[in-house]
């Protein structure tokens, strides 16, 4: 098994995919601004997980890196509401469906992390 295999990291690589593209179609002036934030966020999200997952043999170094991508998910979700709330993105059924996947994303996160940070207490 590698990080591949996770279906946190399957589905973080669908939203940065998605966000990627919908970002680079976003007014000039947005896609340099939030446009790149919210690029860099989505793809920490990601980055964490594989970050993660490489030091799985150290549990708090897991645990760290797993939390980051699930702060990095909060901070593209927010990303994602400010383009829709100024208008930069005005693709109502996009923006849903993107929303309820960061969301979805978020929750599968949480409770990945929770299982890693069952498994390190049961270790001790």
């Amino acid at each position: 098994m590698n990080y591949k295999d996770l279906e946190i990291w399957q589905l973080s690589r669908e939203v940065v995919i998605e966000l990627h593209r919908m970002s680079l179609e976003l007014p000039k002036f947005e896609m340099y601004e939030e446009g790149s934030q919210i690029r860099r966020s989505s793809k920490s999200v990601k980055s964490n997980i594989v970050e993660g997952y490489g030091r799985r043999n150290y549990k708090n170094e897991y645990i760290r890196f797993i939390t980051f991508a699930l702060a990095s998910n909060d901070e593209t979700l927010d990303h994602l509401e400010t383009l829709f709330e100024t208008r930069s993105l005005t693709d109502k059924i996009f923006y849903d469906n993107l929303h309820n996947k960061i969301e979805l994303l978020g929750k599968k996160i949480n409770r990945f992390l929770q299982s890693v940070q069952n498994e390190h207490l049961s270790d001790r």
